[in-house]
């Protein structure tokens, strides 16, 4: 990783060096991926579409996780005035409870982040390919997007990409 990451600057200084040599009119700007990332209408729209079609499964673990809390809650209330083998039978269910609980929310987990980097991809390449029209049309150099640890808020662009990552979506949904 450390490589890569020497091998990137040792690129980016070449880069700038030609750069400066080669124009005095060096456009440079830079795009805040975590703002894009939060403020994006089709980021937005990712996490509402994830949201509504994991609802249902989230509602039926909580459905059972209550069902669970009330067994747990008998067992503890009532444990003295039950015999043994009711006592055993209860401690077994909410046991194969647990266990199916768990197993329901691993899969959950596992399924929501499947989908979600799969939304996140898909908001990346919407990005990338708005920070590109910005950047041909702008007539930038070169646009930083990502890991960042200074910039001059004189050339942050994120705006103008907000602004067409907005038109982009309305252009969707006017077709």
């Amino acid at each position: 990783m450390k490589r890569i990451l020497s091998s990137l600057f040792v690129m980016l200084i070449v880069c700038f060096g030609y750069a400066a040599s080669a124009s005095a009119d060096l456009k440079i700007g830079y795009v805040n991926a975590a703002r894009l990332l939060e403020e994006a209408p089709q980021a937005k729209d990712a996490t509402k579409k994830l949201k509504d079609e994991f609802a249902p499964r989230n509602d039926s673990m909580m459905e059972l996780q209550d069902t669970l809390k009330k067994m747990q809650d008998r067992l503890t209330r009532d444990a003295a005035i039950m015999s043994e083998s009711e006592r055993k039978k209860l401690g077994l269910d909410i046991l194969a409870r647990k266990r199916e609980l768990q197993r329901t929310q691993d899969a959950f987990q596992e399924d929501v982040n499947i989908r979600r980097n799969d939304a996140l991809g898909r908001v990346q390449e919407t990005i990338k390919k708005a920070i590109e029209e910005v950047g041909k049309k702008s007539h930038f150099d070169m646009i930083f997007f990502d890991g960042i640890s200074y910039a001059n808020p004189d050339l942050d662009i994120t705006d103008k990409v907000l602004d067409r990552l907005q038109a982009m979506t309305s252009a969707k949904k006017d077709k």
